[in-house]
């Protein structure tokens, strides 16, 4: 769980990066000569962060803490600037966005499912302080937007991503599922559990020695692991499980080596460290008790690792990890 002290910390990270507009890394397809490329010009909500998928998520990181720690010392600036970036008309300019040239695969799929999730977070804070729902309600537009193309996408698609960077399946459909129970999309939800099933049930002895690739912040085959956690009855997916990791957790229970945190693609491994403490968290509850100690003991190893990045750490790594950080620390997303 974050403790008050650590949410304040989380709170002034993302604060200080959620209003900063440079440097900013841009993905935006030119069909004509180029207007306004400012950053606040196309993305007037979500414009900080170096982009605009770390952006989301650091939204998200705000309205977490504010709902789990609604006294902190920076609760009515994180108020003050979620009132200003989640207005109605920054994000009708957000949404607009999504229909320009590029707008089609614009983030997909890995800002569409922070999207989603900060929807899910503003949709569980509304519930604790219903004066929040104002933040939902702005959003609203941009993330049934969204839900409507992630669902048409992962019925399409015949085959998953199965790497540890912005493009892997499995962790777009964890933070979507996730959307889709709190917000009560129905269509989504089934959208996502049946794209699971065809793209990773049969799947068998998953090639741990392959990970973890130089610039991966995901764990392929845990973070593939959680999603099934999520869509099979439990005695499905222990039996799943069982087929999937037979030699056990082997080398993901080692944090990776960085071999420099300066560096923009290094410091993913950070990350790695991180997302594998939230997926080893989750897969050890309800498990056999030797699987799930083992998972515990690994969570911990690589949050020793991964936590001080988090908070502190170089820009091109603080700007996104803390988010990171927050879903390790928390029993949900």
């Amino acid at each position: 769980m974050i403790d008050p002290d650590l949410a304040e910390r989380f709170a002034r990270v993302a604060l200080a990066n959620v209003t900063r507009e440079y440097p900013r890394k841009l993905d935006h397809l030119l069909a004509a000569p180029p207007g306004d490329l400012t950053p606040r010009a196309n993305h007037p909500a979500f414009y900080g962060s170096y982009d605009w998928h770390s952006a989301v998520h650091m939204h998200w990181l705000l309205a977490r803490v504010l709902r789990l720690h609604p006294g902190l010392p920076s609760a009515s600036e994180v108020v003050n600037v979620l009132d200003v970036q989640l207005a109605q008309a920054p994000l009708a300019a957000e949404r607009a966005y999504f229909d320009t040239p590029g707008g089609r695969t614009f983030e997909r799929p890995y800002g569409w499912a922070w999207l989603l999730e900060l929807q899910a977070e503003t949709l569980r804070i509304s519930r604790a302080r219903p004066e929040a729902g104002r933040w939902a309600r702005a959003l609203d537009p941009l993330a049934r937007h969204i839900a409507d193309r992630m669902r048409e996408f992962v019925a399409v698609a015949a085959y998953p991503m199965r790497i540890g960077m912005h493009g892997n399946s499995a962790f777009a459909g964890i933070l979507a599922l996730d959307y889709a129970r709190e917000s009560g999309d129905a269509p989504l939800a089934a959208a996502i559990e049946a794209a699971a099933r065809k793209w990773f049930l049969a799947d068998r002895d998953a090639p741990l020695g392959y990970e973890p690739s130089q610039a991966d912040f995901l764990s392929p085959a845990l973070t593939e692991a959680q999603l099934m956690r999520e869509v099979l009855p439990q005695g499905e997916f222990s039996a799943w499980r069982a087929a999937f990791l037979p030699g056990g957790l082997g080398g993901l229970a080692v944090p990776p080596i960085v071999p420099d945190r300066s560096d923009a693609q290094f410091v993913h491994l950070d990350g790695l460290s991180l997302s594998r403490a939230w997926a080893l968290r989750r897969l050890g509850n309800g498990g056999p008790e030797e699987f799930a100690e083992s998972c515990r003991v690994a969570a911990a190893r690589h949050l020793a690792i991964g936590l001080p990045q988090a908070v502190g750490g170089e820009y091109v790594g603080e700007h996104w990890l803390a988010s990171f950080a927050a879903l390790a620390l928390c029993d949900a997303p």
